[in-house]
Protein backbone atom coordinates (compact mmCIF):
# COMPACT_ATOMS: atom_id res chain seq x y z
CA UNK A 1 0.00 0.00 0.00
CA UNK A 2 2.87 2.39 0.67
CA UNK A 3 4.11 1.90 -2.88
CA UNK A 4 0.78 3.13 -4.24
CA UNK A 5 0.63 6.16 -1.93
CA UNK A 6 4.25 7.06 -2.71
CA UNK A 7 3.54 6.79 -6.42
CA UNK A 8 0.37 8.89 -6.23
CA UNK A 9 2.08 11.56 -4.14
CA UNK A 10 4.99 11.70 -6.58
CA UNK A 11 2.63 11.81 -9.56
CA UNK A 12 0.49 14.56 -8.04
CA UNK A 13 3.50 16.75 -7.24
CA UNK A 14 4.97 16.21 -10.69
CA UNK A 15 1.72 17.09 -12.44
CA UNK A 16 1.27 20.24 -10.33
CA UNK A 17 4.84 21.45 -10.84
CA UNK A 18 4.75 20.68 -14.57
CA UNK A 19 1.49 22.64 -14.86
CA UNK A 20 2.74 25.67 -12.95
CA UNK A 21 6.20 25.87 -14.57
CA UNK A 22 5.09 27.03 -18.08
CA UNK A 23 2.72 29.57 -16.55
CA UNK A 24 5.49 31.03 -14.41
CA UNK A 25 7.92 31.02 -17.32
CA UNK A 26 5.57 32.84 -19.69
CA UNK A 27 4.43 35.20 -16.94
CA UNK A 28 8.01 36.06 -16.02
CA UNK A 29 8.88 36.60 -19.68
CA UNK A 30 5.92 38.95 -20.21
CA UNK A 31 6.77 40.78 -16.98
CA UNK A 32 10.34 41.33 -18.17
CA UNK A 33 9.06 42.59 -21.51
CA UNK A 34 6.74 45.04 -19.79
CA UNK A 35 9.61 46.30 -17.63
CA UNK A 36 11.84 46.66 -20.69
CA UNK A 37 9.12 48.74 -22.35
CA UNK A 38 9.87 51.55 -19.87
CA UNK A 39 13.19 52.10 -21.68
CA UNK A 40 12.26 54.50 -24.52
CA UNK A 41 14.46 53.04 -27.31
CA UNK A 42 13.25 49.51 -26.58
CA UNK A 43 9.56 50.31 -26.14
CA UNK A 44 8.43 49.37 -29.65
CA UNK A 45 10.53 46.21 -29.71
CA UNK A 46 9.23 44.92 -26.39
CA UNK A 47 5.63 45.68 -27.35
CA UNK A 48 6.05 43.80 -30.63
CA UNK A 49 7.61 40.80 -28.89
CA UNK A 50 4.87 40.66 -26.26
CA UNK A 51 2.23 40.96 -28.97
CA UNK A 52 3.79 38.04 -30.86
CA UNK A 53 4.00 35.92 -27.69
CA UNK A 54 0.32 36.56 -26.99
CA UNK A 55 -0.52 35.78 -30.61
CA UNK A 56 1.45 32.51 -30.35
CA UNK A 57 -0.51 31.56 -27.23
CA UNK A 58 -3.78 32.51 -28.92
CA UNK A 59 -3.05 29.99 -31.69
CA UNK A 60 -3.23 27.17 -29.16
CA UNK A 61 -6.24 28.62 -27.38
CA UNK A 62 -8.64 29.24 -30.30
CA UNK A 63 -8.05 32.97 -30.17
CA UNK A 64 -7.69 33.39 -26.40
CA UNK A 65 -4.16 33.73 -25.06
CA UNK A 66 -4.89 32.49 -21.55
CA UNK A 67 -6.64 29.40 -22.90
CA UNK A 68 -3.56 28.71 -25.04
CA UNK A 69 -1.34 29.00 -21.99
CA UNK A 70 -3.61 26.56 -20.15
CA UNK A 71 -3.45 24.10 -23.07
CA UNK A 72 0.35 24.25 -23.10
CA UNK A 73 0.47 23.84 -19.32
CA UNK A 74 -1.90 20.87 -19.41
CA UNK A 75 0.22 19.25 -22.11
CA UNK A 76 3.38 19.76 -20.06
CA UNK A 77 1.72 18.30 -16.98
CA UNK A 78 0.53 15.27 -18.95
CA UNK A 79 4.02 14.65 -20.34
CA UNK A 80 5.53 15.15 -16.88
CA UNK A 81 3.06 12.66 -15.44
CA UNK A 82 3.93 10.12 -18.12
CA UNK A 83 7.63 10.59 -17.45
CA UNK A 84 7.13 10.24 -13.69
CA UNK A 85 5.11 7.06 -14.22
CA UNK A 86 7.84 5.63 -16.42
CA UNK A 87 10.60 6.59 -13.97
CA UNK A 88 8.70 5.12 -11.03
CA UNK A 89 8.03 1.92 -12.98
CA UNK A 90 11.72 1.59 -13.90
CA UNK A 91 12.75 2.20 -10.30
CA UNK A 92 10.25 -0.41 -9.10
CA UNK A 93 11.42 -3.00 -11.65
CA UNK A 94 15.09 -2.41 -10.85
CA UNK A 95 14.33 -2.81 -7.14
CA UNK A 96 12.63 -6.18 -7.73
CA UNK A 97 15.24 -7.60 -10.16
CA UNK A 98 18.72 -6.85 -8.76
Amino acid sequence: MTILTNFLRSLLLTVIFCFVAPMLLVGFFLLMLSLISFIPPLQNLSEEISHEVLHFLAVFGSGISFRGLCVISLTCSFVGGLFDTYAYYRCYILRINP
